[in-house]
């Protein structure tokens, strides 16, 4: 008798670190369920992104949630204030910056706890970094840890003994480590953008935070990032 495989849900925005992490899911042979937010973002081109990544990989089981966070206001990728440019990787400050949304990761992983409660599976799995970030409080392994244990005590699943993990298999590495990985997981990185501040056609800006440390990821590993830019330069 075949021993049932194991099963995950992937937060799965589009992105980059996102997009590696749906890449290990596989890799590790786990029956994926994607899940992927529409909640105002100004950058929603994602979306879609997501949808063409989760069928690349054969994920079946893709879910697209509408929410709107908007309603909280005070960030730069749901509100009318402009995404912070800077000339190099380098001006990065640790400083939380105005493209934190408050408390997106805590409502991101509130719905995955649900799903993976209802789709019976044990594993939780985003991508979240706590190297080569933007100083993002929900991104730290602290962060991580204290969710798991609320999660274990949240649900009716794991009150019976069935407890989730969750899990953030790039937590430690840099943007070029985590690259690395996923081109030797056979990662299309051209299917991603990371851009807070894409234009119409979805071409990255190539300066905002998220801009910037995807290119030095790719720099540092030799290679010339994939994405389209809105300039040649990048």
């Amino acid at each position: 008798m075949k021993t049932p495989k194991r099963k995950a849900v992937v937060l799965l925005s589009g992105g980059l670190d996102s997009t590696t992490v749906l890449a290990i899911a596989k890799s590790e042979d786990y029956v994926v369920t994607a899940l992927s937010f529409r909640y105002g973002q100004k950058h929603v081109h994602e979306t879609a992104q997501a949808e063409a990544i989760a069928a690349e990989f054969g994920v079946s089981d893709h879910v697209v949630v509408e929410i709107d966070l908007r309603v909280f206001g005070n960030s730069a990728l749901t509100a009318d204030i402009d995404v912070p440019k800077k000339g190099h990787v380098q001006d990065l400050t640790d400083d939380i910056p105005i493209t934190y949304v408050p408390a997106r990761n805590t409502i991101f992983l509130s719905y995955a706890l649900a799903m993976a409660e209802v789709r019976d599976a044990d594993t939780v799995m985003l991508g979240v970094n706590s190297l080569d970030y933007s100083g993002y409080p929900d991104c730290r392994p602290e962060f991580v840890d204290a969710f798991e244990d609320m999660a274990n005590l949240a649900t009716k699943r794991a009150v019976e003994g069935k407890k989730v993990q969750i899990v953030a298999p790039l937590i430690n590495l840099t943007k070029c480590e985590i690259i690395e990985k996923g081109l030797a997981l056979g990662v299309d990185y051209s299917m991603t953008t990371s851009c807070y501040d894409p234009d119409n056609e979805n071409k990255a800006c190539g300066s905002c935070d998220a801009c910037l440390l995807r290119l030095n990821g790719f720099e540092q590993n030799g290679l010339k990032d994939p994405a389209s830019y809105q300039s040649e330069n990048f």
